[in-house]
């Protein structure tokens, strides 16, 4: 069976930056699932797994563009302290979440200065070319309910990220309690988002 829209699609995988250092990989934590089809995985991924079948082994570059996008100084900005949770010590690495009428974005703390807070929305992989090598494990029909959700429905999914935001003003923000990896969680979606 060769991967195709409306497919459950099992893989391993280790991905690296531009400078091969490894960023994530699902060994012990089992393969990712994701339906085919859905954009649940960065474009420049899913594009290269359309039809591959079970036991394909194959090495994928996948650009800024069809990856995470490219870095948009736009999504850098100064906010005020007032609006971070009173007891919060804010300092530079810190993630939040950070709400607008854009929607919920995952921004992280670049700079303070006082009550000057410098926060940058861009994916922390925007701008990097990845590097993704990948082991089908299973492909199947996916169920009409994973294809109405758009994503694979079983206890140990291993499931992916998101994007950062838009623009910063006005923002209400909660803090991020960990670090999302590449592949590490959010809405159902594998190894990659939209942007």
């Amino acid at each position: 069976m060769k991967i195709s829209k409306n497919h459950a699609v099992y893989f391993d995988y280790e991905v690296r930056n531009s400078r091969a250092e490894l960023l994530d990989s699902s060994q012990g934590s089992g393969p990712m699932a994701y339906v085919h089809g859905y954009a649940s995985i960065i474009p420049g991924l899913e594009k290269a797994l359309e039809g591959k079948s079970v036991g394909e082994e194959l090495q994928v570059i996948v650009p800024p563009a069809d990856g995470y996008g490219l870095r948009d100084e736009n999504r850098v900005g100064k906010v005020d302290r007032s609006i971070f949770p009173k007891d919060a010590e804010i300092k530079p690495g810190m993630r939040f979440r950070a709400t607008s009428e854009h929607g919920t974005d995952q921004v992280v703390v670049t700079a303070v200065d006082g009550d000057t807070i410098t926060v940058d929305a861009n994916h922390p992989l925007a701008g990097e070319a990845l590097t993704f090598q990948v082991s089908v494990r299973d492909v199947r029909p996916a169920t009409d309910e994973e294809v109405a959700h758009g994503h694979v429905h079983h206890e140990h999914s291993h499931e992916g990220c998101g994007c950062g935001g838009h623009d910063h003003n006005g923002h209400d923000h909660e803090q991020s309690d960990g670090d999302e990896g590449c592949c590490g969680g959010h809405g159902g979606e594998g190894c990659g988002c939209q942007h």
